[in-house]
């Protein structure tokens, strides 16, 4: 039997990555330009499963009439999951995710934030386009001996540091369960937040988002900082109080940002808005700073992360279909994986899976 599967969001690109991956696996995939919310949920009435990205709303409305729908996984093809409401899910729908892609793909995108900051690339390349060849106003720092906080040592956070290693700068870390053990092994060292904001000459966020963690870069942090510090967010962007942000920059407290995540993106990143105007005044602020480079999300965006995506993704599914173990599954009850193992796990009415 092949079952069918509903994509929202669904953009060219992951269209021609899901298409390729899907040879393997044989489902049957209707793909969806809209977004699911409450107002398309019903596109999803008549799917096995439904396939869903960081912008889709998945809150009580949308779980209530997936699940009356009968439809009983929702297959995230991405990391975060701040956008469910798990109360809601728990014990109607399934929810697995792709808990890792290309750790070096965002890794590597901070670096690139850093660098293009540091040495004023995107001011030099219209520059050079336009035939001036004047270097003033790029004058950048020597990587080598600064000082870089990394939060969050995760796989992403790993390999960032690894990469500011190479560049012979002193790396501090925090996390909320930080492994000593690797820190010595790789040569750097776990801190408080309080001495990473006094010591840090940039400072690269890769936490998940969380209650306690949401807002963490906030008036009162950055005024702990050393003043000019350079903040880069990969991660997600309600890790920073972007109106603080926007007066830190002013101020020159911060000295600049380079930031892959807004905390207002959903109606604008992924999404072509350059015959319209900006409504969002304070992403709109941003876009005019001189010290500030926006990417729309892109970090994760490498042909070797689009097709492990849809690899996890489309294994994910075939797991719950087959009846097996869901190892990327998240768990209300445990927040976050589930801890249980096998068939003893929180929520396991599989044997509920629909034909037809």
């Amino acid at each position: 039997m092949t079952r069918k599967i509903a994509f929202f969001d669904a953009k060219p690109y992951d269209i021609a990555s899901f298409n390729k991956v899907n040879e393997e696996f044989g489902f049957e995939i209707t793909y969806f330009e809209a977004r699911l919310n409450a107002r398309t949920a019903s596109l999803g009435s008549s799917f096995d499963g439904v396939c869903a990205f960081v912008n889709d709303i998945i809150d009580s409305s949308v779980i209530d009439k997936l699940f009356e729908h009968k439809v009983q996984i929702i297959g995230l093809r991405c990391a975060g999951y701040n956008n469910v409401d798990f109360t809601a899910a728990y014990e109607k729908i399934h929810v697995v995710r792709v808990p890792a892609y290309s750790p070096y793909a965002v890794a590597e995108h901070a670096i690139a934030l850093i660098m293009a900051l540091n040495r004023k690339i995107y001011k030099a390349y219209p520059r050079t386009r336009d035939g001036n060849f004047s270097i003033n106003g790029l004058l950048g720092f020597d990587m080598y001996g600064k000082t870089a906080a990394v939060i969050g040592t995760g796989k992403i956070g790993r390999c960032l540091i690894s990469i500011l290693k190479g560049f012979g700068i002193s790396v501090l870390a925090y996390d909320l369960y930080p492994d000593e053990e690797y820190a010595r092994e790789q040569g750097f060292r776990y801190t408080t937040l309080e001495e990473i904001y006094q010591l840090s000459d940039i400072i690269s966020l890769h936490c998940p988002l969380t209650p306690e963690s949401e807002y963490m870069i906030n008036a009162e942090s950055i005024q702990q900082m050393k003043a000019g510090v350079m903040i880069i967010n990969t991660g997600r962007g309600k890790l920073i109080n972007t109106h603080d942000l926007i007066d830190a920059l002013k101020s020159g407290q911060i000295g600049s940002a380079g930031l892959d995540v807004y905390e207002e993106e959903n109606e604008y990143f992924f999404e072509d808005r350059s015959q319209e105007m900006i409504i969002d005044d304070m992403l709109a602020r941003l876009l005019v700073f001189p010290n500030v480079v926006l990417t729309s999300h892109q970090g994760f965006f490498t042909a070797e992360a689009l097709h492990n995506i849809a690899l996890t993704t489309l294994s994910n599914f075939k797991e719950f279909f087959e009846g097996g173990y869901l190892k990327n599954e998240i768990c209300y009850k445990c927040q976050g994986v589930c801890v249980k193992k096998e068939n003893k796990r929180c929520f396991t009415p599989l044997n509920t899976v629909k034909t037809f």
